[in-house]
């Protein structure tokens, strides 16, 4: 369903000199060896926002940037997979054996020494993964917990995708290993991330939850990627996430509440593998709907991908390492950060809201700052807007005060 891959491949040093690291000679005798700087676990709200990040493909960006640009603490990276020569061990991408990786732990440990962490996702779409190549759920596991303990995780991702997603053998023992590391590293949070439809999910997508159920296996959530199947826009987005609680509902007997907090989004920025286009404005629908719901997750693919190409539509054709979609840089991390319930820093002051317009005369609004879309807000901030008064519940700047809905920023305060 997604991941573009072969648009630069990934080398170490590269990689290094895009995380700020150098080589790997200059991260200290104990980086070089292979350890990661030791982390202590940020929030689940963090892991549940971290979006995915190829460290070694796709003209990897600089993460430390990142974090400094927009307050983002967690990333997704992104892919463990079985060796491309066979066997039961994980490597980075099938090519890149993890335990002789310094280059990847080099880019944790500079998250790290920022004060924020990592999560590590395993799967993704092509290539073998270690469900298809092990002999069963126990040795799935041993393979996996690898990579748990040579990065010291608090979070993993098992997004499973084609070709593994059609053997049923294949997703047993990924289910049955997530739910061995879940036993094995008590309060590792833990993502299952699966294609989504118009229905929530396919048939394929119902057979593993059916799995999950039966081996009494519940993760932290479930999360579809409700694109690459004919969406167009957020409407088609949150309707697929309406459709998919129905199912996690009648699976395994949950009510709706109980269903969002264990359901998260997978979206994609800019333009799809299949030419679907969402922007800044469908990840705000998005976004809106998931925290109105309360859903476990929101994340997407890739921070590779957000940044602008040059020609800004690409030419039309979708990348790996840039949007296709007119944005400033990091755009899209910024609704990670805001669903993780943080503030992202601002570059210059926030623009302090003026009144453009006479304020009516008497109720509540006398003396609060009409609405101004190229204001930033908090929080907290109090406007008036069309006669009535708004209270702002998170970040936000030209989102105009009752057009998102009940979900959306701005609670309606009355009539002035």
């Amino acid at each position: 369903m997604r991941r573009l891959k072969a648009l630069g491949s990934g080398v170490v040093a590269a990689a290094l000199a895009l995380a700020g690291l150098g080589t790997a000679a200059a991260l200290g005798a104990g980086q070089a060896s292979g350890a990661t700087a030791s982390a202590d676990a940020l929030s689940s709200s963090w892991y549940a926002a971290a979006p995915y990040l190829m460290p070694l493909d796709n003209t990897p960006p600089d993460a430390t940037a990142i974090m400094d640009a927009t307050g983002l603490k967690a990333f997704q990276l992104a892919f463990i997979l079985a060796p491309s020569g066979g066997g039961c061990t994980p490597t980075w991408d099938g090519t890149s054996s993890v335990s002789s990786d310094t280059a990847v732990a080099g880019v944790v440990s500079a998250i790290r020494a920022k004060g924020g962490d990592v999560s590590v996702s395993i799967g993704g779409y092509g290539g073998t993964k270690l469900g298809q190549a092990c002999s069963d759920a126990a040795s799935t596991a041993a393979a996996y917990q690898q990579v748990v303990t040579k990065y010291q995780l608090k979070a993993i991702d098992f997004d499973l995708e084609e070709p593994e997603y059609e053997n049923t053998a294949a997703v047993a023992n990924e289910l049955g290993a997530a739910k061995i590391l879940q036993q094995n590293n008590p309060g590792i949070y833990i993502s299952v991330t699966t294609p989504g439809t118009a229905a929530g999910t396919g048939w394929f997508g119902q057979q593993m939850l059916n799995e999950a159920k039966s081996l009494g296996f519940t993760p932290n959530n479930f999360s579809i990627m409700p694109f690459d199947g004919g969406f167009s826009g957020a409407a088609s987005q949150t309707s697929a996430l309406t459709a998919f609680n129905g199912l996690l509902k009648t699976t395994f007997g949950w009510d709706t509440a109980t269903a969002y907090a264990h359901e998260g989004f997978s979206g994609m920025n800019g333009r799809s593998d299949t030419g679907e286009y969402f922007y800044q404005a469908d990840f705000q629908t998005v976004l809106n709907y998931a925290t109105t719901n309360h859903m476990g997750r929101f994340t997407f693919w890739s921070l590779n991908r957000d940044r602008q190409c040059t020609p800004a539509d690409n030419n039309g054709t979708t990348s790996g390492s840039c949007s296709s979609v007119t944005q400033g840089a990091w755009d899209f991390a910024k609704y990670s950060v805001l669903f993780a319930g943080a503030t992202p820093p601002v570059t210059t002051p926030p623009t302090s809201p003026t009144a453009t317009t006479t304020p009516p005369t008497g109720g509540g609004c006398t003396g609060v700052a009409t609405w101004s879309a190229t204001a930033v807000y908090v929080n907290g901030n109090e406007v008036q807007y069309n006669g009535h008064k708004w209270l702002a519940k998170w970040w936000t700047t030209n989102e105009v005060p009752g057009t998102t809905g009940e979900w959306g920023v701005w609670t309606d305060e009355g009539a002035c």
